[in-house]
């Protein structure tokens, strides 16, 4: 049976987001919109711009990932426009014209100087602009108008086929990189060396990546986004945690798995927490309570840290005291899409209104109903740092805790499992365990 690619899916994906900023626009009162793909600012004392990320409303219409300066114009009833960024520059290479077959479904205009552009939109009624301020001319119209932003971010949530298709290709670029990764952890190389085994196999530059790359080992793995890579290995190699992602066509893959170098109580807590993973997985249904799901983990890391003999409580319990907060601080996910921590996660309805948090967990970062073709993360995870379990030791969650066998787990840092599941009419579709399957 033939499955549809992206190329297939994206005519279908155009006409979804068509209807969608219709009614955004009616509602607001505008009649055509301008989506800036952004502008890198240039470095302090510097003439070197930092690494440019496009704007998650430009790469929605079109996959244009890497030129600048382009400007998508939209008005209802019409075929969308890009005015494609083609500097007459000796100092740099200029983009390609875009020849795919997706381009056959907008047109597509060379814009050889920015600062004109803005005659392209200058007729079309009370328009509305979207991007970064600086980069559109001193006299454009309305800019990230609020309101109209609030609608778009809350219909992003659910994603199109097309947007499925891109989010599963990401996910198998990211099953590929980790799998590199862990083969240099286990050849003794150092962070950095995994990191660039990594990149290697998912065959993209830092700058592609749609994060920076979590490489920690040993206690480096209780730091939640450790921002380092040490380029020589430890003496003794105990635990790997990656969190490590991909891009395909602008949607993110966001993946995390952690290792043990051995066998002994770590290597069985991360089986565990691997297990209530997949369980946390099957959650991930249509009509659900996303807030549900991640009081859910909680119950089920307690479980997990009781039957490991960390905590002397039953799961359920271990919530209500406190004491799975300390070793489980964030949330169970979020919104994943156009960008890693997608937007519109806490939004109750098109207005934006916010859904609130449970009360005592301020790091969640989705609380909205799950329905088909809403993509989350689901990643729970334990682990040993310092400054909390410093605050339980000082408060009535000390008697809750065996500080024995934390100070023996304590060298490994942590443990973080995550996947990137959709929610169907059906079964959830957990994209990365079908990305490893197929690796």
């Amino acid at each position: 049976m033939h499955e549809a690619g992206p190329d297939e899916l994206y005519a279908a994906h155009l006409h979804t987001l068509s209807r969608r900023v219709d009614a955004a626009l009616e509602a607001t009162g505008f009649d055509a919109l301008v989506i800036h793909a952004g502008c890198p600012p240039t470095q302090f004392l510097d003439d070197q711009a930092y690494p440019y990320k496009v704007n998650p409303h430009f790469k929605a219409w079109v996959p244009i990932v890497d030129n600048p300066q382009s400007v998508l114009i939209y008005k209802p009833g019409e075929r969308p426009r890009v005015l494609f960024h083609q500097p007459n520059d000796y100092w740099h290479q200029a983009a390609r014209m875009p020849c795919d077959p997706w381009a056959q479904w907008v047109d597509l205009t060379p814009l050889p100087d920015p600062a004109k552009a803005a005659s392209s939109w200058a007729s079309l009624g009370r328009v509305a602009c979207i991007g970064p301020p600086g980069c559109f001319p001193g006299d454009a119209p309305s800019i990230n108008d609020q309101d109209l932003l609030a609608r778009l971010h809350f219909d992003r949530a659910v994603k199109t086929p097309y947007e499925l298709e891109c989010l599963r290709r990401a996910s198998a670029l990211g099953a590929r990189g980790h799998l590199a990764a862990l083969a240099a952890f286990r050849r003794g190389e150092s962070e950095y060396g995994a990191h660039m085994s990594y990149l290697a196999a998912c065959a993209q530059r830092e700058e592609e990546m749609p994060y920076n790359n979590i490489v920690a080992y040993n206690e480096h793995a209780a730091v939640l986004h450790y921002q380092h890579l040490d380029r020589r290995p430890p003496p003794l190699l105990r635990s790997f945690l990656i969190d490590a992602g991909a891009q395909y066509r602008g949607y993110a893959a966001d993946i995390t798995r952690t290792h043990a170098a051995g066998t002994g109580r770590f290597a069985e807590l991360v089986e565990r927490v691997n297990a209530a993973q997949l369980r946390l997985c099957a959650e991930i249904v249509s009509g659900r309570d996303y807030r549900e799901v991640h009081l859910s983990a909680h119950r089920a890391l307690g479980e997990v840290l009781h039957q490991a003999g960390i905590v002397r409580l039953a799961g359920p319990d271990a919530l209500e005291q406190g004491v799975t907060q300390v070793f489980f601080p964030h949330g169970i996910g979020h919104l994943l899409g156009l960008q890693v921590h997608d937007v519109g996660g806490i939004m109750s309805d098109a207005r934006g209104a916010e859904r609130k948090r449970p009360e005592g967990h301020p790091y969640l970062r989705m609380t909205r109903m799950l329905e088909p073709g809403v993509v989350v993360t689901v990643e729970p995870g334990i682990y040993f740092i310092a400054s909390l379990l410093a605050a339980a030791h000082e408060d009535a969650r000390r008697a809750h805790i065996d500080w024995e066998v934390v100070e023996e787990l304590r060298p490994f840092g942590g443990i973080r499992i995550e996947d990137n599941v959709a929610a169907t009419a059906a079964a959830p579709e957990n994209m990365t365990r079908t990305a490893f399957a197929a690796v």
